[in-house]
């Protein structure tokens, strides 16, 4: 890749360091027969061209970081592009999902992957077996605690679920929730079962992020799962499930603050956008205004 189609211009590889952290796309997962995925497999470069106008200011300071990118120390981060998925070719999608997060973890290095549908999120989390135990908070409108749908156990409905079953997850708290979606009531009563916690989008309206946070242990590895219908859509419209009240653009960089300052985020992943149902570019802003903020938290870990 080349500077101007990495994310904000960030080089492909550091030449005397290792990174602290590896940003890459996977635009495919595992697909329901008879789904097409291909709207989600733009994201990745949607958001890397979305992040262009901002490129130049790297440097500068960011009111949402309080001091600028990297925090005056050198560039740590780094865009390795897109791995090769192809529509369909479900178990060898995950295969390569969790062998290029195992590689970035093995750095040692935070993965960040931009999606990509929320199938890609069960082969990210299963790469970081024996880099455990690590807590999920996933930022999300839906549950997605389904066993199976259509006969796929590995489709966009089911990453909870998957994960509930890693013995590497210690375990989850589920914030934004809001609104009607998969979850019958047989998979909420096995989530509360687990020992997820749910955490609605209206309690964080009403008593601010700091509901959600409170359940993740102090001085946890934490695995960041970000769904962009958590958003609201009159931010982030391209979606294939708008919710009216969903979190904030504020509310969504205070939980990724709070987190970077209660636990260690350890990875990250950004999922469901849909460029096709974007308008006027302001989705794509907006995810990469939060990866701005996920980068900026990373380099300001200890």
């Amino acid at each position: 890749m080349t500077a101007l189609s990495t994310f904000l211009g960030l080089p492909d590889r550091l030449a005397d360091s290792v990174p602290r952290a590896v940003i890459f796309g996977a635009g495919h997962g595992s697909t329901y027969p008879g789904k097409d995925s291909s709207g989600h497999a733009l994201a990745a470069d949607a958001i890397r061209a979305a992040s262009q106008d901002d490129a130049p200011l790297v440097g500068h300071w960011d009111f949402d970081l309080g001091g600028p990118l990297f925090d005056g120390k050198p560039v740590c981060c780094v865009d390795a592009g897109d791995i090769a998925t192809i529509l369909h070719d479900n178990a060898e999608n995950r295969a390569r999902i969790e062998a290029k997060t195992r590689e970035v973890l093995a750095l040692p290095a935070v993965p960040i992957l931009l999606g990509g549908d929320d199938s890609v999120v069960i082969p990210f989390l299963a790469g970081f077996a024996g880099h455990g135990p690590i807590w999920i908070l996933q930022i999300d409108a839906h549950i997605d605690w389904r066993d199976e749908v259509h006969g796929e156990r590995h489709g966009y409905s089911s990453p909870m679920r998957r994960a509930s079953e890693m013995p590497h997850v210690a375990g989850m708290v589920q914030v934004g929730l809001r609104g009607v979606g998969s979850a019958r009531l047989a998979e909420i009563e096995t989530a509360r079962h687990y020992g997820s916690r749910f955490v609605t989008a209206r309690e964080v309206h009403a008593h601010g992020v700091e509901v959600a946070l409170r359940h993740i242990p102090e001085g946890a590895r934490v695995v960041v799962t970000f769904d962009c219908d958590s958003l609201d859509p009159g931010i982030m419209p391209g979606v294939a499930a708008r919710t009216p009240g969903g979190l904030s653009y504020t509310q969504a960089t205070d939980l990724i603050a709070g987190l970077g300052k209660r636990a260690r985020i350890t990875g990250f992943d950004l999922v469901e956008f849909y460029p096709p149902a974007d308008i006027g570019g302001l989705s794509a802003q907006i995810a990469a205004r939060l990866l701005v903020n996920v980068i900026g938290t990373i380099a300001r870990q200890g």
